[in-house]
């Protein structure tokens, strides 16, 4: 059931997917604001993963904060404690999409080769149908949707902008992967956020 209060969201023509866009959902001052907050404060992270038998580090920094820990990629994340501009981002985006989160991921691409490879956020701690509500600050990146099972639908692509949110939910995680891809186009920061209910 949707409960995304905002009447300017664009909902995203996704088969077998609930997505919604808002391009600006910060003012361009909020957005300025927090970017350099969350550059300044956040415990950034090169973690590594295994891959192919061998231990890589991570084409992109990283932290976990909130009030769970959480497993994906081989990774136990424990919690950092909230930030206050953590919470204050949170509360905004708790407010529009009627949704509640108690831990956050947050990305920091660096550069173009700096990326997500596809992936769905379906863990089993995360529920059946997950509500991600992802905040992005920083560099404009490309964002694409592919489909898990029907190899005949077209991926689908948005660009993801300085103080957007981007709500998935419903059957999305289990139909759809999402990634970031590379890109040789010279870019800047991006810093993204990925609120999420952690359920067990």
């Amino acid at each position: 059931m949707n409960k995304f209060k905002i009447d300017s969201a664009a909902n995203l023509t996704i088969p077998g997917a609930e997505v919604y866009f808002v391009p600006d959902f910060f003012t361009q001052q909020e957005s300025e604001r927090y970017f350099e907050q969350l550059l300044e404060q956040v415990n950034w992270k090169q973690e590594k993963i295994r891959m192919f038998g061998k231990e890589l580090p991570m084409p992109r920094l990283t932290a976990w904060y909130g009030d769970k820990a959480y497993m994906y990629s081989g990774l136990e994340n424990k919690p950092q404690p909230w930030l206050p501009v953590l919470l204050q981002i949170k509360d905004k985006v708790e407010t529009a999409t009627g949704h509640n989160y108690n831990s956050v991921l947050l990305n920091l691409y660096q550069n173009g080769q700096n990326s997500m490879g596809w992936h769905s956020d379906d863990e089993p701690e995360l529920g059946p149908e997950p509500t991600i509500a992802s905040v992005s600050f920083g560099a404009e990146r490309r964002f694409g949707f592919r489909h898990r099972h029907n190899k005949a639908q077209k991926n689908i692509y948005l660009t993801i902008t300085h103080g957007s949110l981007l709500l998935m939910q419903g059957p999305t995680q289990r139909n759809w992967q999402h990634a970031i891809p590379k890109t040789a186009r010279p870019t800047g920061n991006r810093i993204n956020l990925t609120f999420r209910n952690i359920v067990s």
